[in-house]
Protein backbone atom coordinates (compact mmCIF):
# COMPACT_ATOMS: atom_id res chain seq x y z
CA UNK A 1 0.00 0.00 0.00
CA UNK A 2 1.50 3.26 -1.04
CA UNK A 3 1.94 6.74 0.93
CA UNK A 4 -1.62 8.29 -0.83
CA UNK A 5 -3.35 5.32 0.02
CA UNK A 6 -2.47 5.45 3.51
CA UNK A 7 -3.21 9.14 3.68
CA UNK A 8 -6.97 8.89 1.80
CA UNK A 9 -7.01 6.06 4.68
CA UNK A 10 -6.25 8.33 7.32
CA UNK A 11 -8.02 11.29 6.27
CA UNK A 12 -11.31 9.48 6.47
CA UNK A 13 -11.04 7.66 9.69
CA UNK A 14 -10.17 11.27 10.66
CA UNK A 15 -13.50 12.34 8.80
CA UNK A 16 -15.50 10.23 11.29
CA UNK A 17 -13.91 10.59 14.57
CA UNK A 18 -14.75 14.37 13.72
CA UNK A 19 -18.42 13.82 14.72
CA UNK A 20 -17.20 12.44 18.39
CA UNK A 21 -15.59 15.11 19.68
CA UNK A 22 -14.08 15.70 23.32
CA UNK A 23 -17.86 15.91 24.69
CA UNK A 24 -18.84 12.62 23.62
CA UNK A 25 -15.82 10.71 25.13
CA UNK A 26 -16.61 12.69 28.73
CA UNK A 27 -20.03 12.03 28.98
CA UNK A 28 -19.19 7.88 28.09
CA UNK A 29 -16.21 7.88 30.65
CA UNK A 30 -18.40 9.61 33.48
CA UNK A 31 -21.03 7.04 32.92
CA UNK A 32 -18.60 4.22 32.26
CA UNK A 33 -21.15 3.52 29.25
CA UNK A 34 -19.86 2.05 25.90
CA UNK A 35 -19.72 4.14 22.67
CA UNK A 36 -21.97 2.12 20.71
CA UNK A 37 -22.69 4.94 18.52
CA UNK A 38 -18.72 5.37 17.60
CA UNK A 39 -18.43 1.27 16.96
CA UNK A 40 -21.40 1.33 14.63
CA UNK A 41 -20.04 4.27 12.67
CA UNK A 42 -16.77 2.79 12.48
CA UNK A 43 -18.37 -0.59 11.10
CA UNK A 44 -20.47 1.40 8.89
CA UNK A 45 -16.96 3.24 7.41
CA UNK A 46 -16.11 -0.25 6.30
CA UNK A 47 -13.04 -0.03 8.96
CA UNK A 48 -13.36 -2.79 11.44
CA UNK A 49 -13.32 -4.97 8.39
CA UNK A 50 -10.19 -3.49 7.55
CA UNK A 51 -8.35 -6.88 7.76
CA UNK A 52 -11.39 -9.47 6.20
CA UNK A 53 -10.79 -10.62 2.89
CA UNK A 54 -12.89 -8.84 0.22
CA UNK A 55 -14.47 -12.33 -0.44
CA UNK A 56 -16.06 -12.43 2.90
CA UNK A 57 -17.17 -8.30 2.76
CA UNK A 58 -14.12 -6.82 4.30
CA UNK A 59 -11.76 -4.26 2.87
CA UNK A 60 -9.03 -6.94 2.55
CA UNK A 61 -6.32 -4.49 3.55
CA UNK A 62 -3.22 -5.58 5.70
CA UNK A 63 -1.73 -4.78 9.12
CA UNK A 64 -0.24 -1.94 7.68
CA UNK A 65 -3.82 0.27 6.64
CA UNK A 66 -4.81 -1.51 10.14
CA UNK A 67 -2.49 0.24 12.25
CA UNK A 68 -3.18 3.81 10.23
CA UNK A 69 -6.87 3.24 11.30
CA UNK A 70 -6.26 2.93 14.84
CA UNK A 71 -3.35 5.34 15.10
CA UNK A 72 -5.73 8.33 13.33
CA UNK A 73 -8.71 7.13 16.17
CA UNK A 74 -6.28 7.84 18.87
CA UNK A 75 -4.90 10.90 17.41
CA UNK A 76 -8.24 12.14 16.95
CA UNK A 77 -8.55 11.94 20.62
CA UNK A 78 -11.11 9.22 20.15
CA UNK A 79 -10.45 5.53 21.69
CA UNK A 80 -10.41 2.36 19.85
CA UNK A 81 -10.53 -0.11 23.23
CA UNK A 82 -14.40 -0.71 22.22
CA UNK A 83 -13.72 -2.02 18.90
CA UNK A 84 -9.85 -2.90 18.07
CA UNK A 85 -10.49 -6.50 19.45
CA UNK A 86 -12.40 -6.78 15.86
CA UNK A 87 -9.25 -6.27 14.35
CA UNK A 88 -6.51 -8.22 16.31
CA UNK A 89 -8.75 -11.56 16.71
CA UNK A 90 -9.67 -11.66 13.15
CA UNK A 91 -6.22 -13.22 12.94
CA UNK A 92 -7.17 -16.61 14.80
CA UNK A 93 -10.04 -17.22 11.96
CA UNK A 94 -8.28 -16.07 8.91
CA UNK A 95 -5.23 -18.07 9.62
CA UNK A 96 -6.45 -20.97 11.21
CA UNK A 97 -9.87 -21.50 10.76
CA UNK A 98 -11.99 -23.38 7.84
CA UNK A 99 -13.00 -22.25 5.10
CA UNK A 100 -16.92 -23.13 6.33
CA UNK A 101 -16.21 -21.22 9.82
CA UNK A 102 -14.82 -18.31 7.76
CA UNK A 103 -17.93 -18.17 5.38
CA UNK A 104 -20.04 -18.64 8.81
CA UNK A 105 -19.04 -15.56 10.65
CA UNK A 106 -16.85 -13.41 8.76
CA UNK A 107 -20.06 -11.55 6.07
CA UNK A 108 -21.79 -11.09 9.60
CA UNK A 109 -18.55 -9.24 11.26
CA UNK A 110 -17.94 -7.69 8.35
CA UNK A 111 -21.35 -5.90 8.21
CA UNK A 112 -21.59 -5.26 11.74
CA UNK A 113 -24.82 -7.80 12.19
CA UNK A 114 -22.13 -9.92 14.11
CA UNK A 115 -19.75 -8.25 16.75
CA UNK A 116 -16.66 -10.38 17.50
CA UNK A 117 -15.14 -8.20 20.41
CA UNK A 118 -14.69 -10.85 22.99
CA UNK A 119 -10.81 -12.13 23.45
CA UNK A 120 -11.29 -14.98 26.42
CA UNK A 121 -7.40 -16.03 27.15
CA UNK A 122 -6.67 -14.63 30.44
CA UNK A 123 -7.49 -16.14 33.96
CA UNK A 124 -7.20 -14.81 37.60
CA UNK A 125 -5.13 -17.92 38.88
CA UNK A 126 -2.76 -17.74 36.24
CA UNK A 127 -2.65 -14.19 34.84
CA UNK A 128 0.18 -14.00 31.89
CA UNK A 129 1.05 -17.71 32.41
CA UNK A 130 -1.43 -18.83 29.74
CA UNK A 131 -0.32 -22.33 29.73
CA UNK A 132 -1.24 -22.46 33.90
CA UNK A 133 -4.96 -21.67 33.09
CA UNK A 134 -7.76 -23.93 34.28
CA UNK A 135 -10.71 -23.52 32.04
CA UNK A 136 -11.56 -27.08 30.98
CA UNK A 137 -13.32 -28.35 27.05
CA UNK A 138 -14.15 -31.47 27.45
CA UNK A 139 -15.59 -33.16 23.97
CA UNK A 140 -18.84 -34.72 24.34
CA UNK A 141 -21.46 -36.18 21.84
CA UNK A 142 -20.30 -33.53 19.23
CA UNK A 143 -19.95 -31.08 21.55
CA UNK A 144 -17.40 -29.31 24.05
CA UNK A 145 -18.50 -29.08 27.45
CA UNK A 146 -16.81 -25.95 29.01
CA UNK A 147 -15.91 -25.08 32.26
CA UNK A 148 -13.67 -22.31 34.16
CA UNK A 149 -13.37 -18.55 34.46
CA UNK A 150 -11.62 -15.70 32.80
CA UNK A 151 -11.13 -11.95 33.61
CA UNK A 152 -10.23 -8.74 31.80
CA UNK A 153 -12.25 -9.93 28.93
CA UNK A 154 -12.86 -6.25 28.08
CA UNK A 155 -16.28 -6.29 25.43
CA UNK A 156 -17.93 -9.23 26.27
CA UNK A 157 -21.18 -7.46 27.24
CA UNK A 158 -21.06 -5.99 23.88
CA UNK A 159 -20.15 -8.87 21.92
CA UNK A 160 -21.91 -11.60 20.02
CA UNK A 161 -19.05 -14.16 19.44
CA UNK A 162 -16.11 -14.87 21.92
CA UNK A 163 -12.60 -16.83 21.08
CA UNK A 164 -11.65 -18.81 23.50
CA UNK A 165 -8.77 -20.79 24.78
CA UNK A 166 -9.09 -23.65 26.71
CA UNK A 167 -7.73 -26.68 27.72
CA UNK A 168 -8.90 -30.15 25.92
CA UNK A 169 -5.78 -32.04 27.32
CA UNK A 170 -4.59 -31.87 30.78
CA UNK A 171 -1.43 -31.01 31.69
CA UNK A 172 -0.21 -34.17 32.57
CA UNK A 173 -1.17 -36.00 29.59
CA UNK A 174 0.98 -33.48 27.33
CA UNK A 175 3.89 -34.33 25.52
CA UNK A 176 4.81 -30.88 25.27
CA UNK A 177 4.10 -27.86 27.94
CA UNK A 178 2.81 -26.30 24.86
CA UNK A 179 0.21 -28.48 24.08
CA UNK A 180 -3.48 -29.53 25.37
CA UNK A 181 -4.75 -25.99 24.58
CA UNK A 182 -7.58 -25.18 22.07
CA UNK A 183 -9.64 -22.71 20.63
CA UNK A 184 -13.11 -22.42 20.35
CA UNK A 185 -15.32 -19.75 19.21
CA UNK A 186 -18.34 -19.16 21.73
CA UNK A 187 -21.87 -17.74 20.24
CA UNK A 188 -22.59 -15.74 23.81
CA UNK A 189 -25.96 -15.40 22.39
CA UNK A 190 -26.49 -19.27 22.67
CA UNK A 191 -24.41 -20.33 25.74
CA UNK A 192 -26.85 -21.13 29.03
CA UNK A 193 -24.61 -21.37 31.70
CA UNK A 194 -22.40 -18.58 30.94
CA UNK A 195 -22.06 -15.02 32.88
CA UNK A 196 -20.63 -12.37 32.97
CA UNK A 197 -19.67 -9.59 35.89
CA UNK A 198 -18.49 -6.01 34.88
CA UNK A 199 -15.39 -4.69 36.82
CA UNK A 200 -15.34 -1.00 37.13
CA UNK A 201 -11.44 0.38 36.60
CA UNK A 202 -9.58 3.67 36.54
CA UNK A 203 -10.28 4.25 32.63
CA UNK A 204 -14.05 3.68 30.57
CA UNK A 205 -12.70 -0.05 29.17
CA UNK A 206 -15.91 -1.82 29.55
CA UNK A 207 -13.82 -4.88 30.66
CA UNK A 208 -15.10 -7.82 32.58
CA UNK A 209 -15.15 -11.58 34.32
CA UNK A 210 -17.05 -14.44 32.27
CA UNK A 211 -17.88 -17.68 34.03
CA UNK A 212 -19.03 -20.61 32.20
CA UNK A 213 -20.42 -23.66 33.79
CA UNK A 214 -21.31 -26.62 31.54
CA UNK A 215 -21.65 -23.71 28.65
CA UNK A 216 -21.55 -26.21 25.34
CA UNK A 217 -19.87 -25.29 22.44
CA UNK A 218 -20.38 -27.05 19.25
CA UNK A 219 -17.39 -29.27 18.12
CA UNK A 220 -17.67 -27.44 14.73
CA UNK A 221 -16.72 -24.65 16.65
CA UNK A 222 -13.06 -26.09 17.31
CA UNK A 223 -10.57 -23.29 15.32
CA UNK A 224 -7.67 -25.08 13.67
CA UNK A 225 -6.29 -28.36 15.40
CA UNK A 226 -7.14 -29.31 19.06
CA UNK A 227 -4.08 -28.91 21.32
CA UNK A 228 -2.56 -26.44 19.05
CA UNK A 229 -4.42 -23.08 20.35
CA UNK A 230 -1.61 -21.70 22.37
CA UNK A 231 0.68 -21.39 19.24
CA UNK A 232 -2.24 -19.93 17.59
CA UNK A 233 -2.99 -17.08 20.11
CA UNK A 234 0.55 -16.30 19.92
CA UNK A 235 0.43 -16.41 15.96
CA UNK A 236 -1.90 -13.74 16.43
CA UNK A 237 -0.28 -11.41 19.62
CA UNK A 238 2.39 -10.42 17.03
CA UNK A 239 -1.10 -8.38 15.40
CA UNK A 240 -2.23 -7.34 18.56
CA UNK A 241 1.01 -5.92 19.86
CA UNK A 242 1.42 -4.21 16.81
CA UNK A 243 -1.97 -3.05 16.81
CA UNK A 244 -2.14 -1.40 20.26
CA UNK A 245 1.71 0.12 19.75
CA UNK A 246 -0.49 2.01 16.30
CA UNK A 247 -2.86 3.45 19.22
CA UNK A 248 -0.21 4.19 21.82
CA UNK A 249 1.46 6.39 18.75
CA UNK A 250 -1.78 8.35 18.44
CA UNK A 251 -1.84 9.06 21.84
CA UNK A 252 1.49 10.47 21.74
CA UNK A 253 0.94 12.20 19.36
CA UNK A 254 -2.42 13.49 20.35
CA UNK A 255 -0.69 14.35 23.66
CA UNK A 256 2.10 16.64 22.03
CA UNK A 257 -0.27 18.18 19.60
CA UNK A 258 -2.41 19.65 22.28
CA UNK A 259 0.69 20.54 24.69
CA UNK A 260 2.80 21.90 22.12
CA UNK A 261 -0.38 24.56 21.01
CA UNK A 262 -1.10 25.20 24.64
CA UNK A 263 2.32 26.28 24.76
CA UNK A 264 2.40 28.61 22.39
CA UNK A 265 -1.17 30.26 23.71
CA UNK A 266 -0.28 30.18 27.40
CA UNK A 267 0.97 33.17 28.78
CA UNK A 268 2.76 33.32 32.48
CA UNK A 269 4.99 36.35 33.76
CA UNK A 270 4.17 37.90 30.43
CA UNK A 271 5.11 35.66 28.12
CA UNK A 272 4.16 32.07 26.24
CA UNK A 273 5.40 29.37 28.51
CA UNK A 274 6.34 27.58 25.55
CA UNK A 275 9.63 29.43 25.59
CA UNK A 276 10.91 28.60 28.81
CA UNK A 277 12.88 25.33 28.01
CA UNK A 278 11.89 23.61 30.91
CA UNK A 279 8.48 23.21 28.75
CA UNK A 280 9.76 22.85 25.73
CA UNK A 281 12.59 20.42 26.27
CA UNK A 282 10.39 17.64 27.81
CA UNK A 283 7.82 17.95 24.48
CA UNK A 284 10.82 17.80 22.32
CA UNK A 285 12.32 14.68 23.83
CA UNK A 286 8.68 13.32 23.77
CA UNK A 287 8.58 14.18 20.24
CA UNK A 288 11.31 12.21 19.17
CA UNK A 289 10.55 8.99 21.24
CA UNK A 290 7.04 8.91 19.88
CA UNK A 291 8.53 9.40 16.19
CA UNK A 292 11.27 6.38 16.83
CA UNK A 293 8.61 4.18 18.08
CA UNK A 294 6.63 4.67 14.83
CA UNK A 295 8.98 3.94 12.92
CA UNK A 296 9.11 -0.05 14.79
CA UNK A 297 5.25 0.07 14.79
CA UNK A 298 5.99 0.30 10.38
CA UNK A 299 8.18 -1.88 10.74
CA UNK A 300 6.50 -4.75 12.52
CA UNK A 301 3.28 -4.02 10.14
CA UNK A 302 5.41 -4.09 6.95
CA UNK A 303 7.13 -7.91 8.31
CA UNK A 304 3.49 -9.00 9.20
CA UNK A 305 1.79 -8.33 6.04
CA UNK A 306 4.87 -9.95 3.95
CA UNK A 307 4.13 -12.77 6.21
CA UNK A 308 7.63 -12.99 7.84
CA UNK A 309 8.65 -13.75 11.38
CA UNK A 310 7.47 -10.52 13.20
CA UNK A 311 8.17 -11.84 17.06
CA UNK A 312 10.82 -9.39 17.54
CA UNK A 313 9.57 -6.39 15.72
CA UNK A 314 5.80 -6.41 17.07
CA UNK A 315 6.74 -6.56 21.13
CA UNK A 316 9.37 -4.13 20.58
CA UNK A 317 6.80 -1.72 18.86
CA UNK A 318 4.62 -2.34 21.65
CA UNK A 319 7.47 -1.71 24.25
CA UNK A 320 9.17 1.22 22.79
CA UNK A 321 5.07 2.61 21.78
CA UNK A 322 3.61 2.37 24.91
CA UNK A 323 6.57 4.46 26.95
CA UNK A 324 6.53 6.75 24.20
CA UNK A 325 2.87 7.66 24.74
CA UNK A 326 3.42 7.82 28.23
CA UNK A 327 6.16 9.90 28.25
CA UNK A 328 4.02 12.21 26.17
CA UNK A 329 1.34 11.86 28.09
CA UNK A 330 3.38 13.15 31.44
CA UNK A 331 5.07 15.89 29.47
CA UNK A 332 1.44 17.32 28.33
CA UNK A 333 0.23 17.36 32.25
CA UNK A 334 3.02 19.09 32.95
CA UNK A 335 2.43 21.71 30.31
CA UNK A 336 -1.45 22.30 31.30
CA UNK A 337 -0.44 22.32 34.88
CA UNK A 338 -4.04 21.95 36.64
CA UNK A 339 -5.60 22.48 33.83
CA UNK A 340 -4.31 18.93 32.77
CA UNK A 341 -6.53 17.34 35.78
CA UNK A 342 -9.77 19.63 34.76
CA UNK A 343 -12.12 16.94 32.93
CA UNK A 344 -12.93 19.78 30.02
CA UNK A 345 -9.29 19.51 28.75
CA UNK A 346 -9.73 15.74 27.89
CA UNK A 347 -5.63 15.68 29.16
CA UNK A 348 -6.76 13.65 31.75
CA UNK A 349 -8.72 10.83 30.35
CA UNK A 350 -6.61 10.36 27.70
CA UNK A 351 -3.45 10.15 30.38
CA UNK A 352 -5.63 7.20 32.23
CA UNK A 353 -6.16 5.60 28.87
CA UNK A 354 -2.73 5.54 28.13
CA UNK A 355 -1.45 4.30 30.74
CA UNK A 356 -3.47 0.51 30.42
CA UNK A 357 -0.73 -0.11 27.66
CA UNK A 358 2.10 -0.88 29.88
CA UNK A 359 0.61 -3.59 31.33
CA UNK A 360 -1.64 -4.68 28.76
CA UNK A 361 -2.16 -6.40 26.66
CA UNK A 362 1.41 -8.03 27.64
CA UNK A 363 3.11 -5.98 30.59
CA UNK A 364 6.65 -4.51 30.11
CA UNK A 365 8.87 -6.90 32.03
CA UNK A 366 7.00 -9.70 29.75
CA UNK A 367 8.36 -8.19 26.41
CA UNK A 368 12.07 -7.66 27.96
CA UNK A 369 12.21 -11.56 29.27
CA UNK A 370 11.22 -12.28 25.57
CA UNK A 371 13.75 -9.79 24.25
CA UNK A 372 16.40 -11.33 26.68
CA UNK A 373 15.44 -15.08 25.65
CA UNK A 374 14.66 -14.80 22.48
CA UNK A 375 16.46 -12.11 20.88
CA UNK A 376 19.64 -11.92 22.50
CA UNK A 377 19.58 -15.91 23.61
CA UNK A 378 20.12 -15.44 27.26
CA UNK A 379 18.46 -18.19 29.67
CA UNK A 380 15.10 -18.04 30.58
CA UNK A 381 14.19 -15.79 32.97
CA UNK A 382 11.26 -17.13 34.38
Amino acid sequence: MDKEQLTEIREAVQAVCADFPGEYWRELDRERAYPTEFTRAMTEGGFLGALIPEEYGGSGLGLVAATAILEEIHRSGCNAGACHAQMYTMGTVLRHGSREQKQRWLPGIASGDLRLQAFGVTEPGSGTDTLALRTSARLENGEYVVNGQKIWTSRAEHSDLMILLARTTPREEVGRRTEGLSVLMVDMREAPGLSITPIRTMMNHATTQVFMDDVRVPAENLIGEEGQGFRYILDGMNAERTLIAAECIGDGRWFIDRAAAYAGEREVFGRPIGRNQGVQFPLARAYASVEAAALMVADAAEKFDQGLSAGKEANMAKLLASEAAWEAAEACVQTFGGFGFAEEYDVERKFRETRLYQVAPVSTNMILSYIGQHVLGMPRSY
